[in-house]
């Protein structure tokens, strides 16, 4: 028999935060199915995720006998591996010109499918243009790089240093500090 689940009871749950399977509080549902979940332990919130071995559908063993529970749930394990297809770092890179692969600056501008060569990352190819950033990817990891930044000079704004005489009303406390005497009365250095 199916257990109904409802909003602020309890299931065990795989906490994403303890890394274990845990009671955990239901906060939300969509339908019959739990969405959100509290772990009891931590207190943390996140999605639902079934314990491991556990399906919130009916099990076809419970439909059938035992004998035909086992040969229905390979093939289903098997097709479901088969849709994720996983492309290598370099089968990605195979159709890409890497001889003519620039240094990767700042002060450049990429564009997507670029291949790029970093000093610190190694080869990478973009995979993003946001305004000034790319994202790249390389082997080991994906980083966001900033790009375009070498604009002319005056397009970028010139530094200032800050003027050493400040004006304004904040200014008055100073200039009165500026006409009292360097050093306080009595002070033998003076005479």
């Amino acid at each position: 028999m199916a257990t109904q689940h409802k909003v602020g009871g309890e299931v065990d749950a795989f906490c994403t935060r303890c890394r274990l399977t845990l009671a955990h509080t239901i906060l939300a549902m969509v339908g019959t199915k739990i969405a959100r979940v509290r772990c009891n332990t931590c207190g943390g919130d996140h999605a639902f995720r079934s314990a491991p071995g556990t399906t919130d559908k009916p099990a076809p063993s419970a439909r059938s006998s035992a004998g035909g529970s086992s040969g229905t749930k390979a093939p289903r394990a098997s097709s479901r591996s088969e849709d994720k297809v996983i492309i290598t770092f370099e089968e990605q890179l195979a159709g890409k010109d890497i001889a003519n692969a620039p240094r990767y600056s700042p002060k450049d501008t990429y564009k997507m499918d670029q291949v790029i060569q970093h000093p610190t990352f190694g080869l990478g190819f973009v995979t993003a243009v946001r305004g000034d950033k790319v994202d790249i990817t390389f082997k080991s990891e994906t980083k966001t790089l900033v790009h375009g930044r070498g604009g002319a000079p005056a397009e970028k704004p010139a530094f200032s240093p800050p003027s050493a005489k400040a004006t304004g009303p904040a200014d008055k406390p100073m200039a009165e500090a500026e006409e009292a005497p360097a050093s306080p009365p009595g002070n033998p250095a003076e005479g």
